[in-house]
């Protein structure tokens, strides 16, 4: 779906447009999925964080700008950050060796593998190719991941301030590659 499509869309949700707030959800679930599986590695969690984040957006959507960036960008931070979330307050058990059983994501598709071919991740992998390997590690662990500053920081033995320049530089770059000024 085209960015202005989304736009527009998301303007119609924030006055309250039931259709059109389903239109963003059958647009933007896959993807969002696929970021709440990657962070959390279980199906199961990641359909709970899903409903969560689609609330928070229902609910936020008056509040969105479009100046700050693409409405699926601030769908993806709002679901990554969910996921954190919940991954956060899992710490005392890890979700790897939970004795309920739930459903593992390992079962399913990979969501981002049934959209290899979608030319919007291939623009994507094209201009994350261009970013300088330090930033392109940064971006994929705190986006992919899901790892904090912090967290990545300490990962790969660099100052928290240089992790934060080149995420955002990174991102920067990215969105001049992808035309998304």
């Amino acid at each position: 779906m085209a960015q202005l499509q989304l736009d527009q869309l998301m303007r119609a949700a924030a006055n309250g447009d039931r259709p059109a707030f389903r239109a963003i959800y059958d647009a933007t679930s896959a993807k969002l999925f696929g970021v709440a599986v990657r962070i959390l590695k279980r199906r199961d969690l990641a359909e709970d964080v899903m409903q969560d984040a689609y609330l928070k957006i229902w609910d936020a959507a008056p509040k969105y700008r479009p100046e700050a960036g693409s409405p699926i960008s601030w769908m993806v931070a709002i679901t990554r950050n969910r996921a954190i979330d919940v991954l956060r307050k899992r710490t005392e058990v890890a979700i790897e060796d939970e004795k309920d059983g739930g459903e593992r994501a390992d079962d399913a598709p990979d969501p981002f593998e049934m959209t290899a071919q979608s030319r919007e991740l291939k623009a994507l992998l094209g201009c994350m190719e261009e970013l300088s390997p330090d930033q392109r590690k940064c971006l994929l662990m705190a986006y992919y991941y899901g790892y904090t500053h912090e967290e990545i920081s300490e990962r790969m033995t660099t100052p928290v301030g240089t992790v934060k320049s080149w995420i955002r530089r990174g991102l920067i770059q990215v969105k001049e590659c992808l035309g998304n000024d």
